[in-house]
């Protein structure tokens, strides 16, 4: 083996592959728990510098106003899911988010902003019956890991930047975790992690389809390394499309990246393409209904033709006045501007884009899972949100369930020991990696991407049947086979920063984690949240909800239906009280 091949040995008692904030979150806890730890963060970028959470514009959903209550933001969520989220974890989430967001300002030190009284200012989502998102501006994320990125750096928590997952390693008996194999991106160098406690937390990043919202880097590669350890996924059908992705033509990247939801909160228009507004022909709540009944108008628009010139529809915000929107907006009325649009006094042309999964690992309100040593917080995790996510409750999964973590984690190495991997396995995953290095046939990366933004976005996207869905799984079959035959060109084996070979590692993962998606959809026959079958219109009965678990085994995907434990309400019923 050459010297690219090289492999480096380190121990940690705590390893986080992630750096958002999951990862900075349960850093900082399993810190504060017990300074002792030896603790690493894992990322592919820089710490701060990357993540789906620096993106999130609208804000954090949380019940801190009289007339709220955590009873209604629960309950919100479980009605905004379609019965099908784990109602444990969803209690877990109110109510920690109440803790959470003072920990943000008053620890972290945060600035939200303020109401002329002092007080909170909480503005309006879409699917909630309260106005309860804090926010800065529209830079809601930028203000949250800037002060959670200087927290870890003032502790000296160890980053290991630019460092990719690769597999998670179990031990000889394959009933325990022993750590997790990186590559250096910087030299080609890999290095085994051996680690008491490993928590998956990279986010998860629906880029398999045409339009998506999440950097191109992001390309679920938790799901992939746990589906290959074989721990069960939940709810991989669900997958949210952020009603108004900015659709600026197929030749920037700016097409895809979401215009927030407080856009429409605030009284924002979706129009058709000859100016006329459509959604309440909808829904009763027209735009401020939840993200898949809007998503879902949008594309019955497309579909029957009435678009805007880039096949989309118009967001328009300019009855609102010009002068408000900017001001409320700045962020977005300037990212508009560069791609040519009028936010605050013309129209925008928007497309629904893939956003956010719903699905993930399989786990409980303390963030363990099935495999021992191994935990999950954020969006590698499954069940919070069941079939649907409510805006601005995606930034408050990651931060509660990521403070959770680091406490658990903390507790748990205290008498934990450090596990011999299965050195059989963690050379095989070597191999894996390695295998573009080593015959094959050269082909095309980027037509292989276009393929499967093609497959999923017209055959596992909005709208799904069992015709389109077969289809999509024999794509994504030949897509692997020719992921698995590929070589890199000749002049192109330099490992140092080989952004050609990270492509083809992250389309590997894309892939695997699209079969969970298709497998799952394919299992669901009814239409639930953001998963809509026009096979299987019915929601089916809400009494006897299951969710989807989807396992790898030999490398064939299995699927089983599992009752929703309906621990603290049923439907039917509510916790609001009169």
């Amino acid at each position: 083996m050459d010297s690219g091949c090289a492999l480096r040995r380190i121990e940690r008692d705590v390893l986080i592959i992630g750096a958002g904030g999951a990862g900075l979150f349960a850093a900082l806890h399993a810190h504060a728990a017990n300074p002792a730890l030896s603790i690493a963060i894992a990322v592919k970028g820089l710490l701060g510098k990357c993540g789906c959470t620096r993106m999130v514009q609208g804000g954090y959903n949380v019940a801190l106003a009289p007339g709220d209550s955590i009873e209604r933001h629960f309950m919100d969520t479980i009605e905004g899911g379609a019965w099908l989220p784990d109602q444990d974890l969803a209690w877990t989430l109110v109510n920690g988010a109440v803790e959470r967001v003072r920990e943000l300002e008053n620890e972290l030190g945060c600035f939200f902003d303020r109401n002329p009284d002092g007080t909170i200012h909480q503005k309006a989502f879409a699917g909630q019956t309260f106005d309860r998102t804090v926010h800065k501006g529209d830079l809601t994320g930028i203000e949250i890991m800037n002060r959670l990125s200087e927290q870890v750096w003032a502790r000296g928590i160890e980053r290991l930047e630019e460092h990719r997952a690769l597999a998670l390693v179990k031990t000889a008996e394959g009933t325990a975790l022993a750590g997790a194999l990186l590559v250096d991106m910087r030299t080609g160098e890999y290095v085994f992690v051996r680690a008491k406690a490993v928590l998956l937390a990279t986010g998860g990043g629906p880029t398999m389809y045409r339009y998506h919202t999440p950097s191109g880097d992001k390309s679920c590669d938790g799901l992939a390394m746990a589906l290959a350890a074989g721990v069960s996924l939940r709810d991989m059908e669900m997958v949210q499309f952020h009603p108004t992705g900015l659709l600026a033509g197929p030749d920037t990247r700016m097409t895809g990246t979401v215009l927030e939801e407080g856009l429409r909160g605030a009284g924002g228009y979706l129009l058709d393409g000859a100016g006329d507004r459509f959604m309440l022909r909808y829904h009763p709540r027209a735009e401020r209904a939840t993200r898949d009944i809007v998503s879902r108008a949008i594309d019955a628009e497309m579909r029957a033709g009435r678009t805007s010139p880039n096949g989309g529809v118009y967001l328009s915000m300019a009855h609102l006045g010009a002068d408000s929107v900017r001001r409320q907006f700045k962020g977005m009325v300037e990212r508009c501007a560069d791609c040519g649009f009028d936010l605050a006094g013309g129209r925008v042309e928007v497309v629904p884009t893939a956003h956010y999964l719903m699905g993930g690992v399989e786990f409980a309100p303390d963030c363990t899972t099935e495999l021992e040593g191994l935990f999950v917080a954020g969006e590698d995790s499954g069940g919070v949100h069941g079939a649907n996510r409510l805006g601005g409750n995606g930034v408050a999964n990651s931060t509660v369930f990521g403070g959770i973590a680091g406490e658990t984690i903390a507790r748990w190495v205290a008498s934990a020991a450090f596990r011999p991997p299965d050195h059989t396995a963690l050379e095989a995953a070597r191999g894996r990696a390695e295998r573009p290095f080593h015959g094959g046939r050269e082909a095309d990366l980027e037509q292989i991407r276009d393929r499967l933004h093609a497959t999923m976005w017209d055959d596992a996207g909005i709208v799904r049947n069992a015709a389109g869905l077969s289809r999509a799984a024999a794509s994504l079959d030949a897509l692997a086979g020719d992921l698995e035959s590929y070589a890199l060109p000749a002049s192109g084996r330099d490992r140092t920063f080989n952004l050609t070979w990270h492509d083809w590692l992250n389309l590997q993962n894309l892939v695997r984690a699209s079969r969970a998606i298709v497998r799952a959809a394919e299992a669901r026959e009814n239409s639930r949240g953001a998963h809509n079958r026009d096979d299987f219109p019915d929601a089916g009965d809400l009494a006897t909800s299951n969710y989807t678990r989807v396992r790898e085994r030999a490398g064939q995907l299995d699927c089983v239906m599992k009752p929703v434990r309906f621990t603290r309400v049923r439907p039917g019923e509510t916790l609001l009280r009169g």
